[in-house]
């Protein structure tokens, strides 16, 4: 098994406002991306699950091609700076995405375009 950490470029979060948070996995391969793409392993119900969200909070899933890269955005369970918060600039929140597993198998028959 891989986790995602060990695949991509780059995994961060951020705000997407105050009440949103959005989740950046860019990758510096085409070959894994479109691996990672293939094999489904970034869901609404994946993400949701890793974030204890109901699926509904999830209001983006994006897979941008020519990026490399996917985007999720999620709405934030209380808004960014409310009494409560434990991370304003939602910096933070990436950490379920980087142990991610998945069957390495599916990069053995992945060729470079």
């Amino acid at each position: 098994m891989k986790n995602l950490y060990d695949v991509a470029k780059v995994i961060r979060s951020k705000n997407a406002g105050p009440f949103s948070i959005t989740l950046d996995i860019l990758f510096n391969s085409k070959s894994v991306y479109e691996a990672i793409k293939k094999a489904n392993i970034i869901t609404k119900g994946s993400i949701a699950q890793a974030y204890n969200l109901k699926e509904k909070d999830i209001t983006e899933l994006i897979y941008f091609d020519q990026a490399l890269g996917i985007k999720i955005t999620y709405n934030r369970q209380i808004s960014s700076g409310t009494s409560g918060d434990r991370d304003v600039y939602g910096a933070q929140q990436h950490a379920p995405l980087m142990t991610f597993q998945f069957d390495e198998t599916i990069l053995i028959n992945e060729v470079e375009l």
